[in-house]
């Protein structure tokens, strides 16, 4: 039996007590970037979140950088700073980590992609009505759940028919995803770009016909050419820039469908309302606020992958550590050669 005045033993418990001190720190605390000025995030030590009712605490793998962050990252008058721990990060995936009170249909340790809002963070915590399982054929995968959910309403309210001709303008993740999705669908692409590599891209997702995104009036005259004088009857903007948005209703056929997928929230917009009107154009924006219909594009953008009619390979092509963000941001911001959609992974 060991004296309690044994040295040995002393030491031996004040290094289990600053063990266990260690261990309840790491379970209260979590990481998690803030943005405390334009261009600037820091990686702070901030108290874990708990789970309210019927919410559920997800350990982040990772979480999709979107464009949408741009704004607030670059700076704007309506944005203040600090922002809140995690906040702009909003296309998690992970594991279930905590259970709040009245949740019966997840269980801990179940991988799903979540609509949540602090994700840029080691957990954030989402509504259970806002989880879809990951099923075992993405094991281990990468999912940014919200994105494609997006390309999925996007798609589906597009509306694209077998042996349409779609012009989309812009091919990042979201425009190489549609191209993929409409070309299954039977749909002719035709794919407008401004980089050889994102022209590439549009090729492997199986795009019929490439058109280099230089020229306003060359590109109409070239997509006219393609389409007999008819233009597309489906045309999708995927840029959130003034000027694809301009050249889309001139691709868009009488009576055709102008869907704006690209973000445009950053400053107003103009458009040319005669052309509209002339044309008889039917206008979607496709950016969906209900939240039932934002779930079913996450869960029918899981089956989607799932099933393998979507490979995600070739659209995440840049990765970063969550102490990195600031770099992911710039990139996604400044898109280098080869770029399609940066990810923030918790353990890298």
């Amino acid at each position: 039996m060991e004296s309690a005045s044994n040295p040995l033993s002393i030491v031996t418990k004040q290094l289990a007590a600053n063990s266990m001190q260690v261990s309840q720190l790491a379970v209260d605390s979590m990481r998690a970037a803030v943005l405390v000025a334009p261009g600037q995030f820091e990686l702070q030590e901030v108290e874990l979140p708990e789970p309210k009712p019927n919410q559920v605490r997800i350990r982040l793998q990772g979480c999709g950088v979107c464009a949408s962050n741009i704004p607030a990252f670059e700076g704007r008058e309506w944005f203040h700073y600090p922002m809140e721990p995690g906040a702009l990060g909003h296309e998690g995936w992970g594991v279930v980590d905590a259970l709040g009170d009245d949740v019966v249909d997840f269980a801990l340790g179940e991988r799903v992609a979540a609509l949540s809002f602090k994700a840029y963070a080691d957990y954030d915590v989402a509504d259970a009505d806002a989880l879809v399982r990951l099923p075992a054929a993405l094991k281990d995968k990468p999912f940014p759940g919200e994105a494609l959910g997006c390309a999925m309403n996007i798609f589906r309210r597009a509306q694209i028919e077998p042996g349409q001709t779609v012009a989309i303008i812009g091919i990042g993740f979201l425009g190489g995803a549609l191209t993929r999705l409409a070309t299954r669908a039977g749909a002719r692409v035709i794919a407008i770009a401004r980089s050889p590599s994102a022209l590439a891209l549009a090729k492997l997702m199986g795009a019929a016909e490439l058109v280099h995104m230089l020229d306003h009036h060359k590109i109409i005259e070239q997509v006219s050419q393609l389409t007999a004088g008819d233009f597309c009857p489906r045309v999708i903007e995927c840029t959130g820039k003034q000027w694809p948005l301009d050249l889309a209703a001139e691709l868009t056929s009488f009576g055709g469908r102008l869907v704006v997928a690209g973000y445009h929230q950053d400053g107003p917009r103009q458009v040319n309302m005669q052309l509209w009107n002339w044309r008889g154009l039917d206008v979607i924006s496709a950016h969906e606020r209900d939240h039932e219909v934002c779930m079913r594009g996450l869960q029918e953008a899981v089956e989607t992958v799932a099933s393998g009619r979507l490979d995600l390979q070739p659209l995440l092509t840049y990765r970063y550590g969550l102490s990195e963000l600031s770099k992911a941001l710039d990139a996604c911001r400044t898109r280098p050669a080869g770029f399609t959609k940066a990810l923030v992974m918790m353990n890298e």
